[in-house]
């Protein structure tokens, strides 16, 4: 595996970039991230994570990959294939923060769905004290939507197809910072030649977080506009939804297409591009909350709004948006009916 992953960045070194001319405002260097995880929830932890270092116009420097040890069970493991077993002899996360944050330092954190690994991250340093060095992200779901480009939905797998990129083991950290380092490439080259603003948000540390409450990472302002603010946007319109709905969404469990998912409060995504996410992976939308509906997503559950309030009154579940983006990497199909 080691091998197959220097190879892959052996050929993506060796690519030049067809126009020599570069955005003077573009970043000066990234680091390709993703993490594995226990679940989905304030107090989950990483099991693995992986770093592919790249220069300022999108060549691989080196990768870098470690297990963690979560102090708990590990999960998910039918998505991770990390056991107990496995983990045990892992370091803990306080022990490779430090290795960590030399692979992060002064780099432009790239992930896809980056809100989800960078929340993650920004928990895992506050629970030793310190502070993950990363001052600006770059979501690639973003980028892709500002490229245009003609994907059938915004899976890491459907954008890595694009590129002619091969995933050898989904779900591994190592393996999914590889591919997604192969397609970010051509993706920031197609953006320099377009001389496009790329999407990056502000991360901002942590102040005051605890497993048990506290504030959540922010960082969620994008450096061409202000995140979304509910009640200005108008309504969009979409094809109904083909599957029924299997019913409420199971603590633990996957999304089932057909699910009905309602959304409340601030994201830090764009609203439309979440809705867009769920109805792309066969989800039915819901402008409110109903006797029906599968989930809320809400990065405020506390908050009076009249659909945490019904959630509430009906005891439907509920979820912030960093788990639900999560969960719409694998969401079930439809039962045949």
């Amino acid at each position: 595996m080691l091998e197959d992953h220097q190879a892959a960045a052996a050929r993506i070194q060796v690519q030049q970039p067809a126009d020599e001319s570069w955005p003077a405002g573009y970043p000066g260097g990234y680091a390709v991230v993703d993490v594995e995880t226990t679940g989905l929830r304030r107090s989950d932890r990483i099991v693995s994570a992986a770093v592919y270092r790249l220069t300022a116009r999108g060549e691989v420097e080196d990768h870098w990959y470690t297990l963690v040890n979560p102090q708990r069970d590990p999960g998910p493991s039918w998505i991770h294939g990390l056991t107990a077993e496995v983990l045990a002899d892992a370091p803990l996360f306080s022990e490779i923060a430090g290795e960590f944050a030399e692979r992060l330092a002064g780099r432009v954190l790239v992930a896809h769905n980056a809100v989800f690994d960078w929340t993650m991250i920004a928990r895992e340093y506050a629970r030793t004290d310190r502070t993950a060095p990363v001052e600006q992200r770059l979501c690639t779901i973003l980028l892709s939507k500002a490229l245009g480009l003609p994907l059938d939905n915004h899976k890491l797998e459907t954008l890595v197809s694009y590129f002619g990129v091969t995933q050898r083991q989904a779900h591994h950290a190592l393996d999914d910072a590889r591919v997604l380092a192969e397609a970010f490439r051509p993706s920031l080259q197609h953006a320099a030649r377009r001389r496009l603003a790329l999407p990056l948000h502000t991360c901002r540390p942590l102040a005051g977080w605890t497993d048990a409450g506290g504030a959540e990472p922010q960082g969620v302002a994008m450096a061409t506009a202000a995140p979304w603010r509910g009640g200005w946007r108008t309504a969009r319109r979409r094809p109904p939804c083909p599957w029924p709905n299997p019913g409420r969404y199971e603590a633990g469990g996957r999304l089932v297409q057909g699910m009905r998912v309602a959304f409340s409060g601030d994201t830090s995504v764009d609203r439309e591009l979440l809705e867009d996410q769920a109805f792309e992976a066969g989800l039915h939308v819901a402008s409110g909350v109903s006797r029906l509906t599968s989930l809320l997503v809400t990065n405020d559950p506390d908050s009076r709004t009249s659909k945490v309030v019904n959630a509430r009154a009906f005891g439907t579940p509920v979820l912030d948006e960093a788990a639900f983006t999560h969960l719409l990497r694998d969401v079930a199909p439809a039962p045949e009916r």
